[in-house]
């Protein structure tokens, strides 16, 4: 990869404004505490990155933010506005949009239908076809498949879909979760490289990947977590460095 975000961007500084603040969330399926008073921020500008292992609690953080899980106890706040208790179509029409883990498209609809459903809250048509058009120039590949199902693509074809689906909503913060899955190593460069793209346009990021050396890569800042807990915060570039984080999650003995 040519550019890091890091290279391009300063580390979080006064001047800039936290965009989203998670302040001791704690979440719950049913009675299994699943995160336990997770506190992080980010900034605009920033591509932030959330690393763990399976079942850290990685997704469930996420869906603390889009209202999908309401937090049992702590705050969340995006621009200023605590978003806590909205509901996640709210959260959306906020400025908060999310490409899940698993893509989730609809299968049997085409690219530009699934495209089309990312802007179902809006009614501004020239905006649309400016949203339109920007994912066409970041993932060609799904203009020249517009009129394709999508459950025929192949998966990284289909990941484009789905962050271009996100994107169709005009996010002000974009969610993505786990980007690289199941995803073939050219498809997974591909990826990450429009991260940095879309960040380059303008839109913060909060990224949950499971890859971390290529989250590390892209990302200003990055937060480890394990079980439910962040237990390290830091730099991207000195997680990346950092031996407890490579030993667990970079592979390195």
């Amino acid at each position: 990869m040519t550019e890091t975000v890091a290279e391009r961007s300063p580390t979080r500084s006064a001047d800039r404004n936290k965009i989203l603040e998670l302040d001791d969330v704690h979440t719950y399926y049913g009675s299994i505490h699943a995160i336990k008073g997770v506190t992080l921020d980010v900034y605009d500008g920033e591509v932030v990155t959330l690393i763990g292992a399976n079942g850290a609690g990685k997704s469930t953080t996420l869906r603390s933010i889009n209202g999908l899980n309401h937090p049992r106890k702590g705050t969340i706040r995006f621009q200023g506005r605590d978003i806590t208790q909205e509901s996640p179509h709210d959260v959306v029409k906020m400025g908060i949009s999310q490409s899940p883990e698993g893509r989730r498209l609809f299968p049997r609809m085409s690219v530009m239908e699934n495209l089309e459903m990312g802007a179902f809250q809006r009614n501004d048509k020239s905006g649309i076809k400016e949203s339109l058009d920007r994912v066409f120039e970041l993932f060609p590949r799904l203009q020249e498949r517009k009129n394709q199902r999508a459950g025929t693509m192949s998966g990284g074809e289909q990941q484009m879909c789905a962050i271009g689906r996100a994107l169709m909503a005009q996010p002000k913060l974009l969610l993505l979760d786990e980007p690289s899955m199941g995803l073939a190593p050219i498809f997974v460069e591909r990826i990450f490289e429009i991260v940095v793209e879309i960040n380059k346009q303008g839109t913060p990021i909060l990224l949950v990947e499971q890859n971390a050396l290529m989250a590390l890569d892209v990302a200003n800042r990055g937060y480890v977590m394990e079980t439910g807990v962040i237990a390290l915060a830091d730099d991207a570039k000195a997680l990346a460095q950092n031996e407890q984080v490579r030993k667990t999650y970079l592979g390195e003995s």
